[in-house]
């Protein structure tokens, strides 16, 4: 099974918003991913209901991500220490319910419900992991629109932007470059 980081963003990049690409477009393609995973049995079979709470819960992580690129603000320019409550996220999360289990080791949060739902609960389980080691503020979507692909910020400062500078960064400083130079030359002809 991937790290809680990977598995969320994972799950996030499962709506490819470049291509317009859902890798979960019907309840069977929902039970498939997650048994692949390992957060669901083979057997275990999905519903519509499990694919509109699947989708609400990773567009709303989507949207939750996008929030991380500004350390010490939120959305509004608010002062963001931390302890504000998301309540898109948390009301998505609400629907998964998990239970602490006491084990030798450290403890771990285990879904109250079996099936499909229960493998959704396992990603909140590990929103809820990332945020234990954490993480949370380095999972990040992409700054480029057209893009939003989901990916774990490894930069010393968290400054990263882009999923890949070499495709998202590359194309935001090319449209950059080119405004700057269109206005350059526009302001000298009249």
């Amino acid at each position: 099974m991937p790290s809680p980081a990977d598995l969320v963003c994972d799950f996030v990049n499962t709506y490819d918003v470049e291509s317009d690409a859902d890798a979960l477009p019907s309840p069977a393609a929902l039970a498939a991913w997650l048994a692949k995973r390992g957060l669901a049995a083979p057997g275990d079979a999905a519903g519509e209901e499990d694919l509109e709470v699947a989708v609400h819960l990773r567009e709303t992580l989507r949207a939750a991500l996008r929030h991380h690129h500004a350390p010490g603000e939120s959305s509004d320019g608010a002062s963001d220490d931390g302890d504000e409550r998301d309540p898109a996220l948390s009301h998505a999360l609400d629907r998964l319910p998990v239970v602490i289990v006491l084990t030798s080791g450290d403890p771990v949060l285990e879904p109250v419900a079996d099936g499909v739902l229960g493998a959704l609960a396992r990603i909140a389980a590990a929103v809820m992991a990332v945020h234990a080691q954490g993480m949370w503020p380095r999972l990040k979507v992409c700054t480029e629109s057209t893009c939003q692909w989901a990916f774990v910020d490894s930069s010393k400062n968290r400054s990263r932007s882009w999923c890949s500078m070499k495709v998202c960064g590359n194309r935001t400083k090319t449209r950059a470059y080119r405004a700057r130079r269109q206005s350059e030359t526009g302001s000298r002809h009249p």
